[in-house]
């Protein structure tokens, strides 16, 4: 049994991929726009249907940052994305690759703690990214 995380953009997800893949090196494995689903929405289900361009927005995506899985969506495309409660925690190889991972996440986004070194890590920093994505970055200690 695998518990994986599951964001929804509310209509902004397609962005959140690209900003994923140039941050952390993201590769997005599989993606379902609402317009290429086998089955009509039901009524009130997604984007579908709300605006003229609303049918290339995604109903599903699944990407992969290292060996993990992220799921995402654009959900209801309400424009009010909230990520509270939690936050996604990425361990680094090493000091160089967390420091740009952070920068990289920084960029338009919120740090919540710079990054700095901890009892438990020899690097670790946590921001909020530009959709208000909670991330933990950290470097495994060694030996």
């Amino acid at each position: 049994m695998q518990v994986q995380s599951y964001l929804f953009f509310d209509g902004r997800c397609e962005e959140a991929l690209d900003f994923y893949k140039k941050s952390l090196g993201a590769k997005v494995e599989m993606m379902m726009r609402f317009k290429e689903s086998p089955e009509p929405p039901q009524s009130g289900e997604g984007c579908a249907g709300t605006g003229p361009n609303a049918g290339d927005k995604i109903m599903h995506a699944s990407f992969k940052i290292g060996d993990s899985v992220v799921m995402a969506s654009d959900g209801r495309c309400e424009g009010k994305p909230v990520f509270q409660g939690f936050s996604l925690a990425v361990s680094a190889k090493d000091t160089a690759v967390a420091d740009k991972m952070f920068n990289a996440l920084a960029d338009g986004g919120q740090v919540q703690l710079p990054m700095t070194k901890t009892f438990f890590s020899p690097r670790f920093g946590m921001v909020a990214d530009k959709f208000g994505v909670g991330w933990m970055i950290m470097v495994e200690p060694q030996g």
